[in-house]
């Protein structure tokens, strides 16, 4: 039997989808206001992967990610996960943005093998992590890059997308061996 070890810190990230960017300087200051400040940003780039949202959140949909200076445990996505639900339904009460869901907030973690992202949905590949949040690995770190699943959406196989991840996991290893939290 394997003891049982409390798990390594991870770097927190979230994902920001919107038809209306503005949302996303509102939405990074309520976040910095709960999660402390963000030490990387990428850029803001245009969102053609799908029509799921069009709907609720208009188009066309932009997309921009947040890696948080604090590491994590990864204990704390479904709080997180939660948070950031009411984070988007308070964004949308405001009523400045013309559509019911103004901005999409997606968060997860980078750790050294593998992306994970929280979900509310459950499937074949998610992992119930309680307070009605799934997990998924959307990537793999394997021999210096990510590989994708079969379930990898389609965004998340892009190089752009890989590349801001790749800065993450390269951010999360110096605070690691800094022994930085």
């Amino acid at each position: 039997m394997a003891p049982i070890r409390e798990p390594e810190p991870v770097k927190l990230i979230l994902g920001m989808l919107s038809a209306f960017p503005g949302t996303f300087a509102a939405a990074e200051q309520a976040l910095v206001e709960a999660l402390g400040p963000v030490d990387l940003r990428s850029e803001v780039t245009a969102h053609e992967f799908t029509e799921y949202y069009r709907d609720e959140m208009g188009h066309p949909l932009a997309r921009s990610f947040l890696a948080f200076a604090r590491l994590i445990d990864p204990g704390e996505l479904p709080e997180i996960k939660r948070s950031t639900n009411d984070l988007e339904r308070q964004i949308a009460a405001g009523g400045e943005w013309n559509a019911p869901r103004p901005i999409n907030l997606d968060p997860g973690y980078v750790a050294p093998a593998k992306l994970v992202l929280a979900s509310c949905k459950d499937y074949t590949h998610r992992i119930y992590l309680g307070d009605g949040v799934y997990a998924e690995t959307t990537l793999a770190w394997i021999n210096g890059r990510w590989e994708t699943y079969r379930w990898t959406y389609p965004d998340f196989r892009t190089a752009n997308y890989q590349d801001f991840l790749t800065q993450v996991r390269a951010r999360l290893m110096e605070q690691r061996k800094g022994g930085q939290k």
